[in-house]
């Protein structure tokens, strides 16, 4: 008698116990699925607000690029006396304020993008550092042209960085 209880008990809890793990794991699924179907729309709706601050970021970063670019920082920032170390030094200042200014775009654009920015403006440094060494770099006229005359021959470094601009907001549409 005992072993019919007990064959009747498991005949009530096994399948009780089979549709209790059937709808554990159907709930268990749809809460995964509405998880993530949440964290789609939400990720959409940043990127949707998010869009046109990050083209604003590199919209900033072009402009930065193209007023730090030698033949037009020379024509924008003109010597104030004629000592080239003078001049120097105003012409790295003014490409380090502008550089100072758009520091917080940064965090809208990618790492890599901001890495090639960063090694833009050093090289419009160096190469007017590397001027103003030129033994026939005695004024700050003779720095303005021999920057120039420089560009002339080579690409700015300014030019290879919004390469790279234009082709990760290429690559965002």
């Amino acid at each position: 008698m005992d072993t019919d209880r007990i064959i009747d008990l498991l005949l009530y809890a096994i399948p009780s116990v089979i549709t209790g793990l059937i709808a554990y794991y159907f709930f268990k699924e749809h809460t995964k699925n509405e998880d993530g179907r949440r964290r789609y729309l939400l990720k959409k709706d940043l990127q949707v607000n998010a869009l046109p601050t990050r083209l604003q970021a590199y919209e900033r970063m072009v402009l930065f690029l193209e007023r730090i670019k030698p033949s037009k920082l020379l024509i924008r920032v003109a010597p104030i006396d004629s000592n080239k170390d003078n001049y120097e030094a105003l012409l790295i200042q003014s490409i380090e304020q502008e550089f100072e200014h758009n520091l917080s775009q940064q965090i809208y654009i990618s790492e890599k993008c901001w890495n090639i920015i960063n090694a833009a403006k050093n090289a419009t440094i160096q190469l007017i550092r590397k001027a103003s060494l030129l033994e026939k770099t005695d004024t700050a006229n003779k720095l303005r042209e021999v920057v120039l005359t420089e560009m002339m021959e080579r690409r700015s470094p300014s030019d290879a960085a919004l390469s790279f601009i234009k082709d990760e907001v290429t690559d965002i549409w």
